[in-house]
């Protein structure tokens, strides 16, 4: 099936007199007929659901579709984005280990990785993502664990140069985590370019609608955790009665780890009413982020010819920074993220916000409707000015999230807006 049919038909597959639509299955709880069923189930020799803290029948189906859209061999649902990204890195990490990632990504998770991360023991390295690879290569350590980026940073809006990454953890014997979640497998599906694990903050394009937060982690299959840098994989876990992660669960030992392990520690599993409305986003998600990239590129256009803008970021835009790396990696479009600097102080930033419309100010991004943030004073704000630099963040960006209104009322907003500057 094409990725807009997988949209609507994986995951779920209702049989003879069945529902349409994917149940929601409202219980904590699932009944058994032997006390000998039960046990295989805590033995991991069962296939089943033990609770709803680990896997519910609803999220399952979701999670199954997601997995088939990111071309995975399983997936995980999460109660968050940042939950995701801690699952992915503690799945895989332990105190006194080390991983490198890439200085220009979300505020949140920079803060995941730079603060609390390191007071369990786990170090990382932020590193320049257009560096060349020789630069990068200095910066693995024999404890090191992973590679992380986004796919299109946010609110950078730089691409991540997915083979490079790639070719470069491989060589060092380490997976290559990628955050899609601006791209969609829509737009790029990580995995087809090397990358190892995928996670997405499902709370952006992949709900749409702004009505329940999110997150997933898709495990490719195709690491080997054989290597010898994984034993947490390859040796016996006393608490699963001495199973062997890769020897019983093979391609899906990382997913089925994180699962039964740190799904069942740290019970961080969204509700299937949450996974219903997830479900209902998957469906139009193709539509939508067509819609949401011609949008933006006409804004990303129009922003261009204005004299009171400083800079444009938006990679599909011709002559922009990661213009060919866009053709390459997301050739559909790159997202409805804008983000630019307007000219002038950070006072004149915010009386051209304060002065918009259509457009609702608000600490959300990727959703059906036109939103506008300055990061430097919210979601980065922990940040010092140095790492927003780094970070590609000046203290006068804006971000601007094209919805799917229509484009003439956007554009219409953004004049009055600019004219009243």
């Amino acid at each position: 099936m094409k990725i807009e049919t997988q949209c609507l038909h994986e995951g779920y597959h209702p049989k003879n007199g069945e529902p349409l639509a994917l149940p929601i299955y409202q219980s904590t709880t699932y009944k058994y007929d032997s006390t000998e069923h039960v046990g295989a189930l805590f033995d991991l020799t069962a296939e089943g659901h033990m609770y709803s803290r680990i896997s519910n029948p609803t999220v399952g189906a979701v999670e199954e579709k997601i997995a088939a859209l990111e071309g995975g061999i399983g997936a995980l649902c999460t109660t968050s984005g940042q939950a995701a990204s801690l699952i992915s890195i503690l799945n895989i990490m332990k105190a006194g280990d080390h991983f490198i990632s890439a200085s220009k990504i979300y505020g949140g998770t920079f803060n995941l990785f730079a603060v609390t991360l390191k007071r369990f023991g786990i170090e990382c390295t932020f590193v320049d993502q257009d560096a060349p690879e020789e630069e990068i290569q200095k910066e693995f350590r024999p404890n090191t664990k992973a590679v992380f980026g986004e796919t299109l940073a946010n609110p950078a809006l730089s691409i991540f140069d997915i083979e490079k990454f790639a070719k470069l953890a491989h060589k060092n014997q380490v997976p290559l985590i990628v955050d899609n979640t601006f791209a969609t497998p829509i737009l790029c599906r990580p995995i087809d370019f090397g990358a190892d694990i995928v996670i997405h903050s499902t709370t952006k394009y992949m709900d749409g609608n702004a009505v329940q937060v999110g997150g997933v982690i898709v495990d490719s299959g195709n690491f080997d955790w054989t290597n010898g840098k994984f034993p947490e994989f390859t040796e016996p876990d006393e608490s699963y009665h001495g199973v062997v992660y890769t020897k019983n669960f093979g391609k899906a030992a990382y997913i089925t780890k994180a699962r039964v392990q740190l799904m069942r520690d740290f019970g961080v599993y969204p509700s299937a009413n949450a996974a219903f409305l997830l479900n209902l986003g998957l469906q139009s998600l193709p539509v939508r982020m067509e819609r949401h990239c011609q949008n933006a590129k006409k804004v990303a256009e129009f922003l261009s010819r204005s004299g009171k803008i400083e800079t444009v970021n938006y990679p599909a835009l011709e002559g922009d920074k990661y213009f060919e790396l866009s053709k390459k990696y997301l050739p559909k479009g790159t997202s409805g993220v804008i983000s630019f600097i307007i000219k002038g102080s950070r006072e004149t930033a915010i009386k051209f916000m304060d002065s918009l419309k259509l457009a609702s100010n608000v600490v959300h991004v990727a959703d059906v409707h036109t939103l506008i943030l300055h990061p430097a004073s919210s979601t980065h704000r922990q940040m010092t000015d140095s790492q927003l630099v780094a970070a590609g963040i000046s203290p006068g960006l804006i971000r601007f999230s094209v919805g799917l209104e229509n484009i003439e009322d956007i554009l219409e907003d953004l004049q009055q807006a600019l004219d009243n500057i």
